[in-house]
């Protein structure tokens, strides 16, 4: 079963009391000093807190293990279980996780329990993504598995007895006149803000992202210097709870095929039938199979089993540049979103942020206006809002048609 590792920090102890390992006792800390932090936050801090740390398999959260043992913090862990229904049938390299986080959590001297979130992952973030997909929606199902299961489910398990719970997502925190604010990443290509822009307030002020002032490549080179086993690991590719599974395997899986027609929307004409309409997207160009292409998804009708499609290689029925957002969920403040403001916002996970101004309807439901038309555009996307320097983080809402 795919897998998450958490660890904490107990601040009565600096040693785990159930062993001592031979690579610990050779680990020495660097010396502290007072500009040491973590997220903002002094090593005398921390030691006043008690700490949940999320240890996987990855290099990523490794590296975040070492940001704590240099300055002499050492967790305990917490291997927090959410795979897939059927072990045998749905395996996602969890033995390999498991593998390279106990080596991690033995390098510096911590062990490993189970905490299960298996019934919360599957009740929740798969009950989520099969009923948005079923509507026509474009889910996303690694922000809800951040609000709902790696700050939801394991605070109501174990987190609920701990300050604060620190991940290795490439995204920083600030605190201005005591409000604490999520923050990009200097390194765009890897931030993570829009995976952490539904995570509820209470959530954010508990989380703490240790690398997040890193870039990949100084991830990489922290790792290879400390010789750590996954240092050369690949990062993870896809939706976290998939593994190497096809995810039109997993929908077909739960939801089966329910065939329709394909109609090019110009026109009017059928050009095939598609086996599904939760096997596409808006904006896809790829792996539809219809001769006389390209051919671009542009709309789906739900009550009618219809997808639409647009001929070119560009068509202009593959952008938008006004959309509306609904039920937009503020991480901080509700007041940073004035009608007529300017913003930057993504809908989408990459490094480019697009200029905006927002009109506001109601405390929360606004007009996305976009300077530059916008490709694939789909509902049920989070489209994710920064203030006009995209370095804050406000929140996110699902974009509706």
């Amino acid at each position: 079963m795919c897998a998450l590792y958490l660890m904490y920090i107990n601040p009565r102890r600096l040693l785990p009391s159930f062993c001592v390992i031979p690579s610990f006792r050779n680990f020495a800390p660097m010396m502290i000093t007072e500009e040491d932090k973590i997220d903002g936050l002094t090593v005398d801090e921390l030691r006043q807190k008690r700490v949940a740390v999320l240890l996987s398999g990855g290099v990523d959260s490794s590296v975040v293990v070492w940001e704590f043992a240099h300055l002499g913090l050492h967790p305990d862990c917490f291997y927090i279980k959410i795979g897939p229904e059927e072990k045998e049938e749905w395996d996602c390299s969890s033995e390999e996780d498991l593998e390279m986080a106990t080596a991690v959590a033995a390098k510096y001297g911590c062990r490993l329990q189970v905490v299960d979130c298996h019934k919360e992952y599957w009740n929740q973030v798969t009950r989520y993504t099969m009923e948005k997909v079923k509507a026509g929606f474009t889910p996303n199902p690694d922000v809800m598995c951040n609000r709902l299961i790696k700050f939801g489910a394991f605070d109501e398990k174990m987190g609920h007895d701990y300050d604060l719970i620190a991940t290795g997502h490439y995204a920083r925190t600030e605190v201005v006149n005591g409000e604490k604010w999520l923050v990009t990443s200097p390194d765009p290509v890897k931030d993570q803000t829009d995976f952490l822009a539904q995570i509820y307030d209470w959530q954010l002020r508990k989380a703490i992202f240790p690398i997040g002032h890193h870039v990949k490549d100084e991830v990489r080179e922290i790792a290879e210097a400390e010789h750590l086993v996954n240092a050369k690991r690949r990062d993870s590719q896809g939706i976290c709870f998939l593994g190497q599974i096809n995810y039109n395997d997993y929908l077909r899986r739960y939801l089966g095929d329910c065939p329709g027609d394909v109609i090019e929307l110009e026109t009017g004409c059928k050009i095939g039938e598609h086996r599904a309409l939760w096997y596409h997207t808006i904006g896809q160009r790829k792996g539809l199979g219809f001769g006389g292409g390209p051919w671009f998804v542009v709309k789906k009708d739900v009550e009618r089993n219809v997808l639409y499609v647009s001929h070119g290689y560009d068509p202009a029925t593959a952008y938008k540049q006004d959309f509306k957002v609904h039920d937009f969920h503020f991480l901080t403040r509700k007041d940073v979103l004035p009608s007529g403001g300017k913003v930057t916002f993504k809908i989408r996970h990459t490094p480019e942020y697009h200029p905006a101004v927002v009109e506001r309807l109601s405390d929360h439901e606004f007009i996305i206006h976009s300077e530059t038309a916008i490709h694939g555009v789909a509902p049920g996307q989070f489209c994710v809002v920064y203030d006009e320097r995209h370095h804050r983080c406000y929140g996110s809402a699902e974009i509706t048609f």
